[in-house]
């Protein structure tokens, strides 16, 4: 890591950030680890199994714009210890009362996506330490937090059987509680935040073209990543006949590779350019997720190419956020909200249509092939914008490498 990037900022910021991410995207996929025991004690066909995981997605994207408009008006370190302690008293709520149907587990990923909103607070307080030229470096740092999902993936199944899946719901309380405690002692507002903006200002980035072109790349990348982490556990077990131990630990170790070179894609963003990665990225995951889509009759032989297609996805987030502080710095907030939503509206999509795919085609692979289409639609978009983005703004916004 460059020294200058040390000086740059607040490292203990930087990692109570982290931390914050990284436990509440542990929270926030969940029920996904969980959902082969759930889905047998309920009795959930494929399609209700799809939809149980993607709730939380779902509840996520639509509170992440919420939580973007609290952090830029009460400042990002406020706004998470409200949410976290929130989501504390949910998960204790549940498991005292106990989860019985299909509706309660709904309830309870509503409960999860305000822990999936933690992405609006982690990265607004990480950047607002940072110039330009060390975005990518201290928000790729920052959203490595998603990693929380390896933790739920490799933990959960196993708690599940040994303790029962409705007492892991409580004991998910205790690590966050935990990271409250940290998070409430090391991270610190940054002394220059971006001003307020009213209300009408944050809508009117939804008439501004690149706000809407960020929210679609995030949305492959992120979407792809999150509905991946949430999905796995279930399809490796229905697809190649493992245990949920098994499954489990399949699912983390492609969820690990995705989020650990999040911090990867935003510095070789920061060198290379954004656009340029995403090219390459976007490029590589389409490839990744045709083939899967094929029906790989070994597990052994799907597994690396599962791995590939979430390297390219987990750096692609990186570079995605590389860009927009550049292009939005002073609507970091809300555009981190915008952005958010957006990338967990794809994971909910991706959640569920596998769920949907499966049931009514019998086959998870037209949920992948469509997934890569988005892959390869993004290629094209990304190729259309590249030469004006590159020509305006680092005269407009004061880019540093796009």
């Amino acid at each position: 890591m460059r020294k200058g990037f040390l000086k740059a900022g607040h490292l203990p910021t930087l990692f109570a950030a982290f931390l914050y991410f990284d436990l509440s995207f542990m929270a926030w996929v969940l029920l996904g680890p969980l959902g082969v025991a759930i889905s047998r004690q309920l009795h959930l066909d494929p399609a209700h199994k799809g939809l149980m995981v993607a709730t939380p997605v779902l509840a996520g994207a639509v509170l992440r714009v919420l939580i973007g408009v609290l952090v830029d008006r009460y400042k990002p370190k406020r706004v998470g210890i409200g949410a976290q302690i929130v989501v504390i008293a949910g998960l204790v709520a549940a498991w005292a009362i106990g989860i019985d149907s299909f509706a309660a587990t709904l309830l309870v990923g509503c409960v999860l996506g305000l822990a999936g909103a933690s992405f609006a607070v982690a990265l607004p307080l990480a950047s607002a330490w940072y110039p330009p030229e060390h975005q990518g470096t201290a928000l790729g740092l920052a959203g490595a937090g998603n990693s929380g999902t390896v933790l739920a993936a490799l933990f959960a199944p196993g708690l599940a059987l040994a303790f029962g899946w409705q007492n892991v719901i409580g004991l998910a309380a205790v690590p966050l509680t935990a990271t409250l405690l940290i998070f409430a002692l090391l991270a610190k507002d940054s002394p220059q935040p971006a001003p307020r903006k009213s209300l009408a200002a944050y809508l009117d980035l939804l008439k501004v073209a690149d706000a809407w072109w960020f929210m679609f790349f995030y949305s492959v990348t992120f979407g792809g990543f999150v509905g991946l982490a949430s999905s796995l556990t279930i399809y490796f077990n229905d697809q190649y006949g493992v245990s949920p131990v098994v499954a489990g630990y399949c699912t983390a170790a492609v969820v690990f590779v995705g989020s650990m070179v999040r911090p990867l894609g935003g510095a070789v963003a920061d060198r290379v350019g954004g656009v340029r990665a995403l090219t390459i990225l976007y490029a590589v995951a389409a490839c990744a997720f045709a083939t899967i889509s094929t029906g790989i009759d070994s597990l052994v032989l799907v597994m690396p190419v599962f791995l590939i297609g979430m390297l390219c996805l987990g750096m692609g987030n990186g570079a995605v956020f590389q860009l927009v502080p550049q292009r939005f710095r002073r609507e970091i907030g809300v555009m981190t909200g915008l952005v958010g939503m957006t990338g967990g509206l794809g994971g909910f999509y991706l959640a569920s249509s596998l769920g949907y795919s499966k049931q009514l085609t019998g086959s998870y692979g037209p949920g992948f092939l469509i997934f890569a289409g988005l892959a390869a639609v993004a290629l094209v978009c990304i190729t259309m914008v590249r030469n004006r983005w590159r020509t305006t703004w680092t005269a407009l916004y004061g880019a540093a490498r796009v």
